[in-house]
């Protein structure tokens, strides 16, 4: 068995890849979702939101789809159980990127009154 070989069988199906993506995408999704919500309450909350603000309830929203596109670029050429465990690691660093965000949403009272 030759090297190409072996690396042909160890790549990911395309439909299962997809699969895949799709299933732990819904996840990243939610963190979005999530993030449009708080960005929607806080915006039209009875103080507002000042231009920093905006800046960091916009970050959660794309933060996200960043951390999927690279863990699918980082990941899809990998077996199956691999490239799932690579979009799980980038959900964890988004979800605690999103904790950290609403912490700093809910201590700070600089991101409000614009």
């Amino acid at each position: 068995m030759t090297a190409d070989t072996a690396r042909a069988r160890a790549t990911t199906p395309p439909w299962r890849a997809l699969a895949v993506a799709g299933l732990i995408g819904l996840f990243y999704a939610y963190l979005v979702w999530s993030a449009v919500d708080l960005l929607i309450r806080q915006a039209s909350g009875p103080l507002g939101l000042n231009g920093w603000g905006w800046f960091v309830h916009i970050l959660p929203i794309v933060f996200p789809m960043i951390a999927f596109a690279v863990a699918f670029v980082i990941g899809w050429r990998r077996r199956t159980w691999e490239f799932a465990l690579v979009l799980v690691a980038g959900l964890a660093v988004a979800a605690a990127f999103w904790t950290n965000i609403l912490a700093y949403a809910v201590t700070s009272f600089s991101l409000y009154g614009g």
